[in-house]
């Protein structure tokens, strides 16, 4: 077993760029996210469900970035919500699709409510999302990207998340097809396929067995702290990755 590497200083990787994160709110990779790209000099907006959680995270960034952050309650299930979300932050560059949701349900007894709830949050939600950043980033002439949180659960099959896992390999083919298109315009579409980021409100869903096992899979003997996945992100989101697109990044330690 591996402790945690230190972490990382910035080094002004996405200075000049406005990055819009959602479902940004808490102590998961979203937030992490944000927090990365503020010390990597970008312009951070972010977007959660969670009104207050949102507003907390908007003070810790503002410390970061010497400014209040845009922060929009957004709901991605609801076009109306992503519209007004865009509509807020204004000119952006980057997008990162944080929000999803999980569950563990067996098959046989999951119901159609839990199954059209994971995917619409998880692979429709990404879908609205993507859609109307590409809409926008294709009028302008700067390119732009947009960064897919994926999982390798849509790679790799795990009792109990059938509905999450088809979302989430949902999400990789939306990744793939997106990038196809976004060419055209300069837009680079990418995604990060997480094995396990130990953070409060996994800690809060999944059992201490479960979480035990999965830990011992990984070949560092630990989870990936969030701001592990989140320095992924930052990489698919800087002009370090101008020739990547179309690409699913799986950031685990996993071994066979």
């Amino acid at each position: 077993m591996t402790g945690s590497p230190p972490y990382p200083i910035g080094h002004q990787l996405l200075e000049g760029k406005t990055v819009l994160v959602t479902a940004a709110a808490g102590t998961g990779i979203g937030f992490a996210t944000a927090k990365r790209c503020a010390e990597e000099g970008a312009v951070v907006a972010i977007s959660d469900r969670h009104e207050r959680r949102l507003a907390e995270s908007a003070a810790q960034l503002a410390e970061l970035m010497g400014q209040d952050p845009v922060a929009v309650a957004c709901d991605v299930t609801v076009e109306a919500d992503v519209q007004r979300m865009f509509d807020t932050v204004g000119p952006f560059d980057v997008l990162v699709n944080n929000a999803g949701l999980g569950g563990t349900a067996e098959l046989t007894d999951m119901t159609d409510e839990q199954w059209i709830r994971v995917l619409d949050v998880t692979l429709n939600g990404t879908m609205r999302c993507t859609r109307e950043a590409l809409r926008r980033l294709r009028l302008r002439a700067r390119g732009g990207a947009v960064v897919n949180n994926a999982s390798v659960i849509g790679w790799r099959a795990q009792a109990g998340q059938a509905h999450y896992a088809a979302a989430k390999a949902g999400v990789m083919a939306l990744t793939r097809t997106a990038a196809v298109e976004a060419a055209a315009f300069g837009v680079r579409v990418n995604a990060v396929a997480p094995s396990l980021a130990m953070h409060e409100n996994l800690a809060k869903v999944t059992t201490d067995e479960l979480l035990a096992e999965l830990t011992a899979r990984e070949a560092f003997g630990r989870a990936a702290e969030p701001w592990e996945i989140a320095n992924v992100i930052v990489f698919l989101a800087s002009d370090y990755s101008s020739y990547l697109t179309g690409e699913v990044i799986s950031a685990s330690s996993q071994h066979p």
